[in-house]
């Protein structure tokens, strides 16, 4: 691909909130909202949060009520979830809280949705308490997500208010291939989580793209991968800088979860607390 084509590509904004070390999450917020602004300002599409939970690094578990802060603070970049960790909710819960959001920033907001709990099973069981299986109820709280947020609903004894009739995206997120059959048999678009699973993104877009269904919600596949970017003005100085999110994403896997550390020279000497 080219330097031309690329040009052409819509740009968006994956903000998982991230605390640094020594800062709070109050100063996270207001960070987010100086990126937004200035993504905004360079003409990106989208600014999304993810859900995550019991992080102390990651501030975004009140994902909703930052995408409302980044809305209220933005004029025309889209806002949303990248996701909602939809079996961590009820799809009523989430259609109200969307359609609260679509009612105050109208033609702006996302809708997200992921199967993952966001976070480690204990916390999960936390969240979920005696509903440990609801992720695989995921296509049906989709189908019932659509369902609250058509016109359609109006008789129904279950209404989303507000919500219902309301044009809100729905984007199915997905780290494997599953996902990516889902999205193509509901007609939906797709974001896939290269960021932290690259190794079956060509194989899930080729799914995806292969398998989709034209729906009333989307004529043909769109699809968003995720990445991780480090800009700065040399080879070098990117691979310092990435030392931070690779010490994050370590403490992850070792179970140290902290938040965001400044970057250091010799990453390497780090890989010996596997």
């Amino acid at each position: 691909m080219n330097i031309t084509s690329l040009k052409h590509i819509p740009y968006s904004v994956l903000d998982l909130a991230t605390v640094l070390d020594g800062y709070t999450a109050a100063d996270t917020f207001k960070t987010s909202l100086e990126i937004a602004q200035q993504s905004e300002a360079l003409g990106y599409t989208r600014y999304w949060f993810a859900e995550h939970h019991n992080m102390a690094g990651v501030a975004s578990s009140a994902t909703a009520i930052l995408i409302g802060f980044i809305a209220g603070g933005t004029k025309t970049i889209r806002v949303g979830s990248g996701g909602i960790m939809l079996p961590n909710h009820s799809p009523l819960i989430v259609a109200e809280q969307f359609g609260t959001l679509a009612s105050l920033y109208p033609n702006r907001i996302d809708l997200g949705l992921g199967r993952a709990p966001g976070t480690d099973q204990i916390t999960a069981m936390a969240i979920r308490g005696e509903n440990m299986h609801a992720a695989h109820n995921f296509p049906k709280d989709i189908e019932r997500l659509q369902q609250l947020f058509s016109a359609d609903n109006l008789h129904s004894k279950v209404r989303a208010i507000p919500g219902e009739g309301l044009d809100i995206p729905i984007w199915v997120l997905g780290s494997s291939t599953d996902s990516a059959r889902l999205a193509a048999e509901k007609g939906l678009p797709y974001a896939f989580a290269s960021h932290f699973a690259p190794a079956l993104f060509e194989q899930a877009v080729a799914i995806y793209k292969n398998n989709f269904k034209p729906s009333v919600f989307l004529a043909e596949p769109y699809v968003i991968a995720c990445v991780n970017v480090v800009a700065a003005d040399t080879d070098e100085q990117a691979e310092f800088l990435s030392s931070s999110v690779k010490k994050m994403f370590l403490g992850v896997i070792t179970g140290r979860r902290e938040r965001l550390k400044p970057p250091v020279e010799n990453i390497n000497a780090h890989w010996d607390q596997l």
